[in-house]
């Protein structure tokens, strides 16, 4: 996978009132850590980390106070509800170095006919892989499934070196029928005629008292 190059400022100052303060120059609040080493404060260029994130599990070459790390995002905090990048956790890491991360999974083709229903059981499959080499995303065919059809995480085929961090037997997708409607629609009618018997019953009794 690419390398994205980004640049990081040093930061010493702290809290809710600074980082207001960071995100309205465009630029978000980061943790680097891993290897042991001390948690390194820093700032980044809002636009440019949102444009690397938008790459599941990025390599990021960045470049810290003129020192080069490669890290991942480990923990990305956003805005409820606009999206906003809030805060960012990246792991250092060194080529050849195995990493656990989750790795999207997307569908392609169309069920069989019938009107039945995807369940997406897991949306990420977490895998181990070289740092240097984790995969975009995996792409699963579901043409022509039917009800009752399972998609585990050992039927899906992994790249060199990338092994699964779940039991391969975990279900990851699954074919579910669809809910029939007729019944639901006899159930109606069924109460709608016994409503009707009812008030035919009421309307009898009453007759009968009058007479």
């Amino acid at each position: 996978m690419a390398e994205v190059k980004l640049t990081a400022e040093l930061r010493t100052e702290f809290g809710k009132g600074y980082a207001r303060r960071i995100r309205r120059d465009n630029k978000v609040p980061a943790v680097v850590y891993g290897h042991g080493a001390d948690p390194k404060h820093v700032a980044i260029d809002g636009h440019a980390l949102m444009m690397a994130l938008k790459t599941p599990n990025v390599l990021i070459n960045l470049d810290v106070a003129g020192k080069k790390e490669l890290v991942i995002p480990k923990a990305v905090q956003r805005e409820a509800l606009r999206g906003f990048l809030v805060h960012v956790d990246l792991l250092t890491v060194k080529k050849g170095e195995k990493v656990t991360v989750e790795v999207p999974v997307h569908t392609e083709g169309e069920l069989a006919p019938g009107g039945n229903l995807l369940e997406h059981i897991l949306n990420a499959l977490p895998v181990e892989a070289e740092a240097t080499h984790i995969p975009e995303g995996f792409t699963i065919s579901i043409e022509g499934m039917e009800a009752g059809h399972t998609i585990r995480a050992k039927d899906i085929p992994l790249p060199r070196g990338t092994s699964l961090a779940i039991d391969g037997e975990d279900a990851v997708l699954q074919v579910v029928a669809a809910q029939a409607e007729e019944p639901a629609e006899e159930e109606e009618e069924e109460a709608e005629e016994g409503a009707a018997a009812a008030e035919g019953a009421a309307e009898g009794e009453g007759e009968a008292e009058e007479s």
